[in-house]
């Protein structure tokens, strides 16, 4: 649950600008889109090391 500590003197729209912050910090909607479908732990795995592949040879691409 996130608690956002609004002042008297300040506004909503400010207080809904550090909300949407927050909550875009913790993840939250990133979590909930994760668990509507299942992935199985194989895929999870290629996929984090196609990701580091992908990441690895972009930075050989800006050294070389």
């Amino acid at each position: 649950m996130l608690i956002i500590d609004a002042r008297e003197s300040e506004s909503i729209d400010r207080a809904l600008k550090k909300y949407k912050k927050k909550f875009e910090k913790a993840g939250i909607l990133r979590q909930l889109r994760e668990r509507q479908t299942f992935t199985k732990p194989s895929v999870r795995k290629r996929t984090t090391v196609l990701k580091a592949a992908y990441i690895q040879n972009m930075k050989m691409e800006l050294e070389g």
